[in-house]
């Protein structure tokens, strides 16, 4: 199947065919869906919701496996260079007249939301939640914007969207506030993850999210007219809601709600939302986002495609770059640089200005950006607190930290935002640095040994041989200073207790020249030619 093409519903038969998806066929209460989510490592198709005609599936994208297949990729890392292909050459959409999503329509007071099946998810959720929609909105003047938000289902007609956070959406639904107009949006549910992810990417105004998703499916995502408000929908979604965000601004209670941060979210002000129009397919799907790891999995590459591209701007090299799930995929970042000088602090500058980061470790190329002892062990021997430590307060915060104070409705937070160069420092040698590697790790296998390997117990030596021995390793000191296992090896048809010998009996005889004259030299570890004129 050509990925480019696939339909929402193709990559549910997918998963069904490769093992990743299990339907359940038996009458489920709707009460239980996130729980048995939770416990599944498959997708879950609920067809038969209590009360409801309409089936549910959720966790389709909830482990890195579903999250690489849904993007027609075959390891995670393709998914960012696949992402940043589509911003770099974005497609745009095509407009249909219509789609199947217009065979059953709910408008006027016939919309219902209790019709439905929209799960409670977490103990203290304030009440069902749309968490999958794709949201597209117009302003007059930077034209569309697409994302994902969650609404909580208020009542039949209404809901509320949660914009707390500084982005495009809360500036068109700010700017419609303050000319005293609604801001019209569709709400598209049941989407193919192509449209999930370029909707999550943080894009420029003026810039199409759907245009990005077009480029990830390698050709234009379909929108279709709304019937009630000027905006289009995605034309292959189950549903979609047709709505305006009301001009009344932060003043609606809205929440609480399990977040990405894997905690519960508080209660948040923000607008209420009027839905003007339900229409649906007639065998329509609810498709549930269960938090956090859906949204992590596939808001993870869009934070590695904005990070790469600062520090391209700012002219650093980056081998590597890992948005760690303890950062939950949006707070910590650790990047591996090809280091000039000064470079750790630029790199910091400019990964810190990126969407919502809030903690991030710059390191050397020598260093695995996956490997958190890596990681800490370049904290504690390349780190000096006073110069390698960045503190930037007064920083644009994200309201569900909750390490931050709380804030008067409709205010968004500032944050401080942390920056570890970890780095090695200009000025120090780097032979500090020398990592410890041991003799023989290329010849000498364990597993030989196991299986019973024995080696050669080398020539045994008079005293006689240990003196003509330590010639010949001051003849060959002599040339160029050598390290104790240089000389090891060089004379390894002797065992070694005889070299070792060798080697202190040439050490007393330079010590005691040196006694006598003081010019010998030992430099290090290493054995330093005898002095000229001895």
């Amino acid at each position: 199947m050509r990925h480019d093409t696939e339909t929402f519903r193709e990559f549910l038969a997918r998963l069904r065919d490769q093992g990743e998806l299990i339907d359940l066929h038996q009458p489920i209460d709707i009460r239980h869906i996130a729980t048995l989510v939770d416990q599944s490592d498959k997708a879950l198709f609920f067809h038969n919701v209590i009360g409801y005609d309409v089936p549910v599936v959720s966790g389709i994208i909830r482990s890195q496996k579903r999250a690489i297949m849904s993007l027609g990729c075959t390891a995670y890392p393709e998914i960012e260079m696949k992402l940043r292909a589509a911003i770099d050459r974005p497609v745009n959409p095509n407009i249909v007249n219509t789609s199947p999503t217009q065979e059953v329509v709910m408008e006027g007071d016939a919309v219902d939301l209790y019709k439905l099946p929209i799960p409670m998810s977490s103990i203290y959720d304030g009440g069902p939640m749309i968490t999958a929609g794709v949201v597209i909105a117009r302003d007059p003047e930077f034209g569309l914007n697409a994302g994902i938000y969650r609404f909580i289902v208020k009542e039949k007609n209404l809901t509320g969207i949660d914009i707390v956070t500084p982005n495009n959406m809360r500036l068109f639904a700010q700017r419609a506030y303050e000319a005293g107009r609604p801001c019209p949006i569709s709400i598209s549910i049941g989407t193919h993850p192509y449209e999930i992810m370029g909707s999550g990417f943080r894009a420029p105004l003026g810039v199409d999210e759907m245009a990005i998703s077009g480029g990830l499916r390698g050709g234009p995502v379909d929108l279709a007219p709304c019937r009630t408000i000027d905006v289009p929908y995605i034309a292959d979604a189950e549903i979609v809601l047709e709505a305006e965000i009301l001009p009344h601004g932060w003043v609606y209670p809205e929440g609480r709600f399990g977040e990405f941060t894997r905690l519960m979210g508080g209660l948040h002000w923000n607008p209420i939302v009027r839905i003007k129009s339900v229409s649906m397919r007639k065998d329509a799907v609810y498709y549930a986002l269960h938090m956090p790891w859906e949204n992590t999995w596939l808001a993870a590459p869009t934070r590695y495609a904005a990070i790469r591209q600062a520090l391209k701007t700012a002219g650093v090299q980056v081998k590597d770059i890992n948005v760690t799930l303890g950062g939950c995929a949006f707070w910590h970042a650790v990047i591996s640089i090809k280091k000039q000088p000064g470079e750790g602090k630029n790199a910091l500058l400019a990964a810190l200005s990126v969407m919502d980061l809030k903690h991030v470790v710059v390191v050397d190329d020598d260093i695995d950006v996956f490997n958190p002892m890596d990681v800490e062990w370049a904290i504690a021997t390349r780190v000096q607190g006073d110069k390698d430590i960045m503190i930037v307060t007064g920083a644009r915060g994200k309201p569900l930290d909750p390490s931050l104070p709380p804030t008067p409705p409709g205010v968004v937070p500032t944050t401080a935002k942390v920056g570890i160069d970890a780095t090695i420092s200009e000025g120090i040698p780097k032979e500090r640095y020398e990592r410890i590697a041991y003799a023989y790790a290329d010849t000498a296998k364990i597993g030989d040994y196991v299986s019973g390997k024995a080696d050669e117990p080398g020539a045994s030596a008079t005293d006689e041989d240990v003196a003509a021995l330590a010639e010949k390793i001051a003849q060959m000191i002599g040339e160029a200073p050598r390290y104790y296992t240089d000389i090891a090896e060089a004379f390894s048809d002797y065992n070694f207790a005889i070299v070792a010998r060798a080697l202190g009996h040439l050490h007393a005889t330079e010590r005691l020249w040196q006694d006598a004259k003081g010019a010998m030299c030992l430099r290090g570890s290493a054995f330093a030619a005898k002095p000229p004129g001895r």
